[in-house]
């Protein structure tokens, strides 16, 4: 299940995309987004200390998910960097 988010940071996130007003379902929807994206990367990040026999989450298990769930298609090196510093900024 993913997770919920106020409306409040992103409604800032948008803004400090472009200062545009922001339609309710826009914000919305992009809560909704986020949520998914955060979970899934979450589930990743959780499966990937357990395979190592952690109980820890580390930052390299975070952007292990970020590729995974980001561009999990792309086999290319420089094409999954790239999916990386898209979602960083």
């Amino acid at each position: 299940m993913a997770e919920e988010f106020t409306i409040a940071p992103i409604r800032r996130l948008l803004k400090k995309a472009g200062d545009l007003r922001i339609n309710e379902d826009a914000a919305n929807a992009l809560r909704e987004c986020v949520g998914e994206y955060g979970s899934k990367i979450a589930e990743y990040a959780v499966k990937y200390a357990q395979e190592d026999g952690r109980k820890t989450v580390l930052e390299r298990d975070i952007w292990k998910a970020v590729e995974e769930v980001w561009m999990p298609e792309s086999k290319d090196a420089e094409e999954r960097k790239q999916g990386i510093i898209v979602c960083v900024l």
